[in-house]
This record gives C-alpha cells, sequence and structure tokens, in this order.
C-alpha cells in the first residue's frame, strides 16, 4: 500500500528546484520569446546569456524568481500533489498499471496547470522582459505586483491567458515527467549495472538516474506546446495561439517549435533530477 504524504510536498520539492535552476528558465524563456519580441531571428543559447548579464548584470537571471516560487506552490504543488493522491487510491487494491498511471498523471496536470496560469502569465513577462523593446516591457517588481497590474489592464479575464496551451503542457509534462520517472525507476529497481555486480537499490542513484531519464523524455514531449505557452503569454494583444501557430510557422518554418530545446533540456534535465531527488528525500524526512 503506498504511503500517504502532505498534498503541500510537493510544491516544496519543486520550488527547492526552482531556486536552483531559474537563470536556466528564464534563458530558455528569453529564446523562445526573442523572435516576437524584436525580430531576431535563431539567437544562441550562449548569445541570450551574454546579452542578458550585459545588459543588467548577473542579477537579470534570476529575474522573476518570485513568480517562479508561486508558480511551483500552485502548478507543481496541485500536478504533484493530485498525483500523489491518485496513485495511492490507485494503490489500495493492487499495483496500478502503466496506463493508469499516465492517466492520473494527465489528469493531475491539467489541474495544475489551471491553478498555476495565472503564476506562468507573471513568470513568462518578468523573465521576457529583457528582450522586449523598453516601450513595451512589463516591469513588474514581483510575482504580487505582477498580477494586480495584470487584472487591473487586463481583467480578470487576463488571468486566462494562453490557459489551453498552458493546460496541454501541463498534461504533457506530467504523462512524460512523473508518469515517466515512475516508469524508468520500476524499471531500474534491483537491476544490475553494466560491468559491475551493483544491483540498483531504492537510493539516490536510481532516483538521479530515472529522473535523468524522465527529463530528457519530458523536454521532448513539452517541447512544442512550451515554445506557444511561452509567446502567447509574452504577447498583451488578443492574439490567438492559433494566429501564433501561423505566424511563426511561416517566418520560422516547423523547426520553431523546437526553438530553445537545447536551453529547456539544460533547465528542465538538472530541474527533474533536483525535483525527484528533494521529493524523494522529504518523503524519506516525512516518515
Amino acid at each position: 500500500m503506498a504511503t500517504s504524504y502532505p498534498f503541500w510536498l510537493g510544491g516544496v520539492a519543486a520550488s527547492m528546484a526552482a531556486s536552483c535552476t531559474h537563470p536556466l528558465d528564464a534563458i530558455k524563456v528569453r529564446m523562445q520569446t526573442l523572435d516576437s519580441a524584436s525580430g531576431s531571428k535563431r539567437p544562441s543559447t550562449v548569445s541570450v546569456i551574454r546579452s542578458s548579464i550585459s545588459q543588467s548584470g548577473f542579477r537579470s537571471l534570476y529575474a522573476g524568481l518570485t513568480a517562479s516560487l508561486m508558480r511551483q506552490m500552485s502548478y507543481s504543488l496541485v500536478r504533484l500533489g493530485s498525483y500523489e493522491k491518485m496513485k495511492e487510491q490507485l494503490s489500495r487494491e493492487r499495483k496500478p498499471s502503466t496506463l493508469q498511471l499516465l492517466l492520473a498523471a494527465s489528469l493531475a496536470g491539467g489541474l495544475g496547470g489551471i491553478a498555476g496560469n495565472p503564476a506562468d502569465i507573471i513568470l513568462v513577462r518578468m523573465t521576457s522582459d529583457l528582450v522586449r523593446q523598453p516601450d513595451k516591457r512589463y516591469n513588474y517588481s514581483n510575482a504580487i505586483t505582477g498580477v494586480v497590474n495584470l487584472i487591473k489592464s487586463e481583467g480578470i479575464r487576463g488571468l486566462g491567458r494562453g490557459i489551453g496551451t498552458n493546460t496541454t503542457r501541463a498534461v504533457l509534462m506530467n504523462a512524460s515527467q512523473v508518469c515517466s520517472y515512475d516508469y524508468f525507476k520500476g524499471k531500474l529497481l534491483h537491476r544490475t549495472l553494466p560491468l559491475s555486480d551493483y544491483k540498483l537499490k531504492d537510493n539516490l542513484l536510481t532516483h538521479f538516474l530515472a529522473s535523468g531519464l524522465a527529463g530528457t523524455v519530458a523536454t521532448t514531449v513539452c517541447s512544442p506546446a512550451d515554445v506557444l505557452r511561452s509567446r502567447v503569454m509574452a504577447s498583451s494583444s488578443n492574439t490567438s495561439v492559433s494566429q501564433v501557430l501561423i505566424r511563426s510557422f511561416r517566418n520560422e518554418g516547423i523547426t520553431f517549435l523546437f526553438k530553445g530545446w537545447t536551453p529547456a533540456f539544460i533547465r528542465l534535465g538538472p530541474n527533474t533530477v533536483l525535483l525527484f531527488v528533494f521529493f524523494e528525500q522529504l518523503k524519506k524526512a516525512w516518515n
């Protein structure tokens, strides 16, 4: 029978991970939104990092950190907490199948995407401000003032901007990250490492390997929805997802859907590893 954990535990683990990897998230969003913000095409990861630091120093890499923490304590708290509760219910009678876990992760991801949408908008805007023209910047000082200003300028409905693509991305993220982590962890347990007699146990090494594989899967699966989400949320006009998709496809080709894959992986890979390592350690500490 699965052990019950506090609903908020996953949110805390995600916040700890995000605090470590936020600069990578900021660079990823800037790469994804740079074309629509400044007209530049195909910026390299190094050029975006160099430009960010030259303009505002190393502090620019932590722009939007408050929004990131707000996002983790809404989006990640709900998606991880809901998934754990569903998994706990499914495990009461017998071990859940991969399909059951996939469906549970998808549903939990959708709930998390809805819960975290306002914080996601603020995060995208705060991290992409540096690559926007000065007269088009939002200049939110922190996440709370960002939400207040968003409501003032765009109304309550503004909190739902990009909710379709964000929820889609959240479903894909939870299914590809959380479910694949459980899958890889289950496959790795008790396996013998190549060129050694060491059998993997439920320990840090197994958590590291499983989460690394899960991060690779999640980055690839989520990239298209992630790019569209960033571009829709970065805009303050009533641009629809279809308009963004058509314009981007016309100007950049199909490869735009994977723009920022490298920084996305550089960010999501370590973030996934830290998330599950912290989560597993918090679970052990709770017991």
